[in-house]
């Protein structure tokens, strides 16, 4: 059976593409690996309709949404190989089985690169976070840290005054120079300059000097990458971006490779729940369009 179109990533992206495709009655393979970027928060926040909520939930009801529709088959499994050309692609899962399809959307998510910090891991999407409009409501104006790693950690520091008291931990990853730090200075910022040792309790910082730093939640920038190279093995483009890399794609949300799309995280910037249904969205009608005008 050749499908219209395969998805591979049935997260959000993956799925609210997959919703436009299958009310223009497209045959739709969704493969999932069932790895949401978010699952490790317990609380979505910013999605108009569905703030507050446990983003397993979010997921749960799409899913069962898109079931609703007679031409989506969900294959859970992670896909390993992909191939093919325009009309003609091929998607091999890991589990066994190799699915065909007209075109092709990579919607697999990244996967964060976090700074090597003892402790930072496990607090990770619980306290300690990448996105204020995500979770810095709900640290109620208390200390915020900022752990750097890199240019785009000067800019949260600077952002993140609206959300509470900050204190921007350079850890030895950012030397500030004089404008930067004076900028930081206006803002009300705090400016760590000593090593970070581990952290601890909640959101607790110790420092290399035995200091303790304690903190309502923590920010760091994490570097991303596509959470899996398919895209890249297919001759997929990348793009460097202040975030890390993703997938390069046109306007219609195309990649380099004609009838192969990307969408969500592995291909926009910057990330969200509701970013990502929006660009998943959007990819979904650009693909329907590609199957009506070919050439086009």
């Amino acid at each position: 059976m050749q499908h219209d179109v395969i998805v591979v990533g049935g997260s959000y992206a993956g799925m609210a593409a997959a919703l436009q495709l299958l009310r223009a009655r497209k045959k739709v393979l969704v493969i999932d690996a069932g790895m949401r970027r978010n699952r490790f928060a317990s609380h979505s926040h910013g999605f108009l309709g569905q703030d507050g909520v446990d983003p397993a939930e979010i997921a749960r009801t799409a899913r069962k949404q898109l079931e609703a529709y007679p031409a989506l088959t969900w294959v859970e499994g992670t896909a390993s190989t992909a191939s093919g050309r325009k009309d003609d692609f091929s998607v091999t899962v890991e589990t066994g089985g190799t699915y065909r399809g007209r075109r092709l959307l990579f919607a697999t998510g990244v996967s964060d690169q976090l700074p090597p910090i003892d402790g930072l891991a496990e607090r990770w999407g619980k306290s300690v976070f990448h996105c204020p409009y995500c979770h810095g409501y709900e640290l109620d104006q208390g200390r915020v840290g900022v752990i750097a790693t890199g240019a785009m950690s000067v800019h949260q520091a600077q952002l993140l005054p609206e959300w509470g008291e900050v204190t921007f931990l350079t850890n030895g990853a950012v030397a500030l120079d004089p404008e930067a730090r004076q900028d930081l200075m206006q803002r009300g910022v705090s400016i760590e300059e000593t090593t970070i040792e581990r952290l601890v309790n909640n959101a607790d910082v110790l420092l290399s000097d035995g200091r303790q730093l304690s903190f309502a939640g923590l920010f760091t920038a994490s570097r991303c990458i596509p959470a899996t190279p398919l895209a890249e093995a297919m001759g997929c483009a990348l793009m460097e971006t202040p975030m890390g890399l993703h997938i390069r794609t046109n306007e219609a949300k195309e990649t380099t490779i004609p009838g192969v799309f990307a969408c969500g995280d592995a291909a926009r910037v910057p990330h969200s729940v509701s970013l990502a249904v929006g660009d998943g969205a959007w990819a979904g009608a650009q693909l329907h369009r590609s199957l009506v005008f070919p050439e086009g």
